[in-house]
């Protein structure tokens, strides 16, 4: 089968450039290859720290659309979309949400681990993948690209917002077709990686610190948490039922057999035991305040 040749030229990317740095790598010892990527990583924060304030708007269009009811959805391909599947994954442990309202769509999504990299070149798929999810007026597409020019991803935000949805790019390449596609463009400019073109590395690092701080921006800001703590957890083994009780013992300022008590009655849900002990009501008339102030912990407690 003989090669054939794309539209999606790589010379002109930063990310896919040889790093001088890097240049004896195969070379070094253990220490120093160590040393060199610790040293390359030191960028991605810097690169990441220039991109702050769009990804402060991002936080507050995810953050609204998520209020109205819609929902988050990631998109991408290889690297980038494990990374929003990554994310999505851990949002309802964290944060207690409906798994329904951050989403993920990956080409081969049942089983990310094994997405087909060949996917991420068929337009086709990645709009067939979005709209299989029926995104609308209400909801959010995050498209995630190292270049900035994957088919895939493009042509599910394009989908997406055709039929309404907001638009987010997290991409770690300047000028590309997803920023302009998009109304809010994250672009971390990262540089070479150590290895030539393995955007595992510094891109997917600064992909991963954006896509933790659009979510854990939003979810605080809609209340689910309190303060700096987790107060929507899910008790799924013994650490995080320690966790739970040590929350409750030091918001509600209980020992630890009320706290127990608490949690028993209110069906191990923290936030709910925590409106209960700090706003001296049952069970009911917490779940009721939670509803009202729809899900926001503080909310419901003070009113």
């Amino acid at each position: 089968m003989g090669i054939k040749e794309g539209d999606l030229r790589l010379s002109g990317l930063k990310t896919e450039r040889q790093n001088r740095a890097s240049a004896d790598l195969d070379s070094l010892t253990a220490l120093e290859i160590a040393t060199l990527m610790n040293r390359q990583d030191a960028k991605v924060l810097r690169a990441v720290r220039e991109a702050l304030p769009a990804i402060a708007k991002a936080i507050d269009l995810v953050r609204d659309r998520l209020a109205q009811g819609g929902r988050l959805i990631y998109v991408g391909s290889g690297t980038s979309g494990r990374i929003g599947a990554l994310d999505a994954a851990e949002c309802p442990l964290t944060f207690g949400a409906d798994p329904e309202m951050i989403q993920y769509v990956i080409p081969g999504e049942l089983d990310p681990a094994k997405a087909s990299e060949a996917s991420e070149d068929s337009a086709e798929l990645g709009a067939r993948d979005i709209a299989a999810r029926k995104p609308g007026t209400q909801d959010v597409v995050i498209g995630i690209s190292a270049s900035g020019r994957t088919p895939y991803t493009l042509a599910a935000l394009k989908h997406a917002r055709k039929r309404g949805a907001a638009t987010i790019a997290i991409i770690c390449n300047p000028g590309s077709e997803l920023a302009n596609l998009s109304e809010i463009a994250i672009v971390a400019e990262v540089g070479p990686e150590v290895l030539a073109g393995s955007t595992r590395l510094k891109a997917g690092t600064a992909q991963k610190m954006v896509c933790n701080m659009i979510t854990t921006g939003a979810m605080a800001r809609l209340g689910y948490v309190y303060g700096n703590l987790m107060v929507n957890l899910q008790m799924k083994n013994q650490k995080l039922t320690e966790r739970g009780i040590a929350i409750l013992q030091r918001v509600a300022k209980v020992d630890r057999s009320v706290a127990m008590t608490t949690l028993e009655a209110a069906d191990s849900k923290v936030s709910v035991a925590l409106v209960m002990l700090c706003a001296k009501v049952t069970k009911a008339a917490a779940l009721r305040r939670l509803r009202r102030a729809r899900g926001n912990v503080r909310l419901a407690m003070e009113t």
